[in-house]
């Protein structure tokens, strides 16, 4: 995986508002001011063992279709809500968490 500065395509594409994005397998796309950010770099690292395990494809489908059933239950807190999200979110702090993650460890966040 490599971390990388998001370019202005990206910054195109997907606004201002983002901190970093992962686009398996090219890599991990963070902005220059957050390229040191253990953090952002350890929730990026996150999403890229969950789409790795998921052979990429099945990954961005997930995404979609809970963002989707999400939309239609939480409206605008739907991305907040999305399990791939709030595994990252809950261990991005936990520096180590990768070392002993499970596989689809994902899967306990989808409740709520």
């Amino acid at each position: 995986m490599k971390i990388k500065k998001i370019g202005g395509f990206l910054k195109f594409i997907m606004g201002d508002n983002i901190a970093g994005i992962t686009l398996s397998p090219f890599g991990i796309y963070v902005k220059e001011k957050y390229l040191t950010n253990a953090e952002i770099i350890n929730h990026e690292s996150i999403h890229w063992k969950q789409q790795m395990e998921m052979l990429i494809i099945f990954f961005y489908l997930w995404y979609l279709i809970e963002w989707l059933l999400k939309k239609i239950k939480y409206g605008k807190e739907a991305y907040d809500n999305i399990s791939f999200e709030r595994e990252a979110y809950t261990n991005e702090n936990n520096l180590k968490y990768l070392e002993t993650r499970k596989p689809y460890s994902w899967l306990k966040y989808i409740k709520k």
